[in-house]
């Protein structure tokens, strides 16, 4: 099978456990790559005409069945321009002069195609589409529920390969076409997903929702919350200070609203409420020092809040008030730098003591 065509726009899925590949030198040829032959000039100009004919991948039209071509398929025609369905595509028999809707993609050799199952997505759609395979110079593909996954461009990605997607996550995308007019995915922005997106209720403020990143950025994290039957869902933002980590695109997420803006957007925090998460930290860092030698850590109040963000997971702030409930409950004390952890008197008799 050439692959010269397939990253660009769509590729074959995987079939009997295969990665839908023909081999790993086939997986990383670019669209085009044969163009010193002439093969991949003429994908290209295929392409550009196919769309300038008025047939566009990514597109839904019905076409006139032209004749019969065993044993490849059917070939279609507008009356101008003619496409193949092949007969894995077809879901019905088919006869010259019978009419029929049609997906129209590029096929592993970058001829416009035909397809008579309805995919998940076509030109001028958003949807959430699952991430089904990343390859790292290339990009990530993406399920369409037909026999060829789509490729979204490494360009349309985080530049931190830490933010990217992994197999498994969902994407809100939307298609478009390349230089050549083939089908590829883009990722979905403000412009395309606001006006999808419902006003959140005042009722939500300090709700536990479900959200899924849409714009991962170092200032925060760009999500859509779950929102039922309403809509895509409530757009939120989750600032730096509040997450617990960095968070891919396409990552889901459970977040608590903190905050209901006028416009109906939200501010989110992947962290329980202060009076919840002091007691959930305290405990975290109970813990953390009775595993510790001699019980005891060195850090403090004292203790820069980077260094407090790398190890524990949690704000300066929230480090104090944790560490703050502990010595008040008298179970830890703090000497130079240090705290350590307050021993009953009969473990300092055992010889439990500093």
């Amino acid at each position: 099978m050439k692959r010269h065509g397939v990253p660009i726009g769509a590729r074959p899925r995987a079939q009997d456990g295969a990665s839908g590949r023909s081999g790993a030198a086939g997986a990383a040829v670019r669209a085009g790559a044969k163009t010193a032959s002439g093969e991949g000039h003429a994908a290209r100009s295929r392409a550009s005409d196919d769309v300038r004919g008025g047939m566009a991948a990514g597109t839904v039209v019905t076409l006139e069945v032209a004749r019969e071509v065993p044993p490849n398929g059917f070939f279609l025609t507008d009356g101008n321009r003619s496409v193949l369905l092949h007969y894995s595509e077809a879901e019905q028999g088919l006869a010259p002069g019978d009419r029929v809707e049609v997906f129209l993609y590029h096929d592993s050799e970058d001829r416009l195609a035909a397809t008579m199952k309805r995919p998940l997505i076509r030109l001028g759609e958003v949807a959430l589409l699952e991430v089904v395979d990343v390859e790292s110079r290339l990009g990530c593909f993406l399920e369409i529920g037909l026999s060829r996954h789509l490729l979204m461009p490494v360009s349309e990605l985080p530049e931190s390969p830490d933010l990217r997607p992994v197999a498994g996550d969902r994407v809100y995308a939307v298609p478009a076409h390349d230089r050549q007019g083939r089908l590829i995915a883009k990722a979905a922005t403000e412009k395309e997903l606001a006006p999808l997106s419902f006003r959140a209720p005042d009722s939500w403020k300090n709700r536990w929702l479900e959200a899924t990143v849409y714009r991962p950025l170092k200032m925060g994290a760009f999500v859509i919350c779950d929102g039922g039957v309403l809509g895509f869902g409530a757009i939120g933002l989750i600032p730096a200070a509040e997450r617990t980590r960095p968070l891919r695109l396409g990552e889901r997420v459970r977040v608590r609203v903190t905050f209901v803006r006028e416009d109906g957007r939200v501010n989110l925090s992947m962290r329980e409420r202060k009076e919840v998460g002091r007691v959930e930290d305290a405990e975290r860092l109970l813990a953390f020092l009775k595993e510790r030698p001699n019980g005891a850590m060195p850090y403090s109040d004292e203790t820069p809040a980077d260094i407090i963000a790398k190890r524990f997971r949690i704000s300066k702030a929230a480090f104090k008030r944790a560490l703050g409930k502990l010595m008040k409950d008298g179970l830890v004390y703090q000497e130079g730098n240090w705290t350590y952890l307050r021993r009953s008197e009969d473990e300092e008799g055992k010889g439990g003591g500093f």
